[in-house]
């Protein structure tokens, strides 16, 4: 059987020139969609051999990932189970059993008073030993309590030893969770307290929405994804994973092109406040690469960003809609503030924008303008790209007069589906979304969803959706793609160089530097 991994959904490693990163598609799934996927071949008696494709690869994947982790063999190796009563705790128990036949040492600790019979049989011949703790030499520990169909408030089984998850990175186990971390939401990534983060997860069928999405994304660890045949019973997904891979499909200038022709980026961005947000995005802007970039910003403002950056033109805020017109990408937002004269200029250029149809990126401040575009239109336009976080996001739900959307939201509540909320915000607006996160959700109008998996903490800091907002908007003057298409570059170029400077995740570095390490 093949067994396939996805890589770099965790940390991709090593340099990256400025155009060696692309988007990587996978197609990503609903627990709903892998059940009905499965259920012809249950229905035919398929049961079993799903279940044995399944328990295959998870042993391939745990003896792999212990051999890296620890430097030696499977033999020997000490590894224990958390077993729940169904199918997913059957799937791990006829994977203890692999891996018993190839030296381990296996046990299970029963989560209920009962187990999959013909998996614990086979376990039992195998010579795995049923517990009832995790012993403290264990190596690996097996999450396989309960799996995609599993709804509610999940409670971690109450076991002696699992006190063992607390130890130093040096001592404690690797965490395996079969299928998806017990108690995530398939769907959403929706997740509870008692969740047991996972540093692998290894999902059977195809990638599931909730180890990507919401909290279940910042507790699935490293991904793979084993086939057990599903494949043609899998329907149409518009939801895609994208990640740094490949050479990318930025198109390069041709030896033809001028300044203008190459593209041209205004940008409305900065404030006797935050003079430096323009100062990033410009800088942002620069070293992605456009033609021109144009500020338009009070004097102070653009004598500081002009001084660091002499090839950026400077325009005063008053400036006529016609100062726009050679511009083919604009970025309203960034470091404005809430000064009503400063706003109102704003205005002025996105209803030049939402008139003329060129490409436009809504960030930051510029997200308040929505609330007078639903009054006046009703939403915006497919030519707007607006950059929300979640706290943003929530104030759009607010100005839609939407609490369904409101409680997709919330990051606490069983019913968060940033997903589903992209995609809610995309339609109820007629733009496109970018959801920022630690799963950015990309989501277009008519229902198309990108999901990009950063696992770069170090974003956490103030600045860096402005140096985003500056490469988005230098694509969006440069390339002649598609909004989901720029948006899985422009984040997949910011990834790339945030990981150039901070490999390991410590977070020890600040905007500025995201923007150098992008020339």
């Amino acid at each position: 059987m093949t067994v396939t991994s996805l890589p770099g959904w965790w940390w991709p490693k090593g340099r990256y020139s400025r155009h060696q990163e692309v988007a990587m598609l996978v197609n990503v799934y609903t627990g709903d969609q892998i059940r009905a996927a499965e259920k012809p071949l249950l229905d035919t008696g398929y049961g079993p051999a799903l279940m044995g494709r399944a328990a295959y690869g998870l042993a391939h994947h745990i003896a792999h990932h212990h051999s890296s982790a620890r430097g030696r063999g499977l033999y020997g190796a000490r590894i224990t189970a958390l077993i729940g009563p169904g199918n997913n705790g059957g799937d791990g128990l006829y994977a203890l059993a692999h891996l018993a036949r190839r030296g381990a040492a296996v046990a299970a600790v029963l989560t209920r008073d009962r187990a999959h019979p013909e998996g614990l049989q086979a376990f039992r011949a195998a010579g795995g030993r049923v517990v009832d703790h995790i012993p403290p030499s264990t190596e690996v520990l097996v999450d396989a309590v309960v799996g995609t169909g599993f709804r509610g408030d999940f409670v971690r089984p109450q076991v002696p030893g699992l006190e063992i998850l607390n130890d130093d990175a040096a001592l404690r186990p690797l965490v395996v969770a079969c299928d998806l971390p017990s108690g995530v939401n398939a769907d959403t990534g929706a997740a509870g307290e008692g969740v047991i983060a996972a540093d692998l997860s290894v999902t059977f069928g195809g990638m599931k929405q909730g180890l990507i999405a919401g909290r279940g994304g910042t507790l699935s660890g490293m991904l793979h994804t084993v086939p057990i045949g599903l494949e043609r019973h899998l329907p149409k997904t518009p939801v895609r994973l994208t990640s740094v891979q490949e050479p990318t499909n930025v198109s390069s200038p041709l030896p033809t092109d001028h300044k203008y022709s190459r593209g041209v980026l205004h940008l409305v961005a900065g404030s006797s406040a935050f003079p430096g947000a323009a100062l990033l995005t410009a800088g942002a802007a620069v070293s992605t690469g456009v033609g021109m970039v144009v500020l338009q910003a009070p004097e102070a403002v653009r004598s500081r960003v002009i001084s660091a950056y002499p090839e950026v033109v400077g325009v005063p805020p008053s400036s006529t809609p016609a100062a726009m017109d050679r511009s083919d990408g604009v970025v309203i937002g960034p470091g404005l503030g809430d000064q009503p004269q400063l706003l109102s200029e704003a205005e002025a250029v996105l209803e030049h924008v939402l008139e003329s149809g060129t490409a436009c990126v809504l960030d930051a401040s510029g997200l308040g303008l929505i609330r007078d575009q639903l009054r006046r239109r009703g939403g915006l336009s497919t030519n707007v790209l607006i950059t929300p976080h979640v706290g943003e996001a929530r104030r759009i739900a607010v100005m839609l007069r939407d609490r369904v959307l409101a409680s997709m939201l919330d990051s606490g509540s069983a019913k968060a589906d940033p997903v589903e909320a992209a995609r809610r915000v995309a339609g109820s607006l007629d733009c496109s979304v970018l959801l920022k996160g630690s799963t950015t959700v990309v989501a277009s109008p008519q229902g198309e969803v990108l999901l990009h998996r950063a696992q770069a903490p170090g974003l956490a800091t103030a600045g860096t959706g402005d140096v985003l907002s500056g490469i988005l908007g230098a694509l969006c003057a440069t390339q002649e793609q598609d909004w989901l298409t720029v948006a899985a570059q422009g984040v997949s170029m910011h990834t790339a160089a945030v990981q150039r400077i901070d490999p390991e995740g410590r977070g020890r570095f600040g905007a500025s530097a995201v923007v150098r390490a992008m020339g």
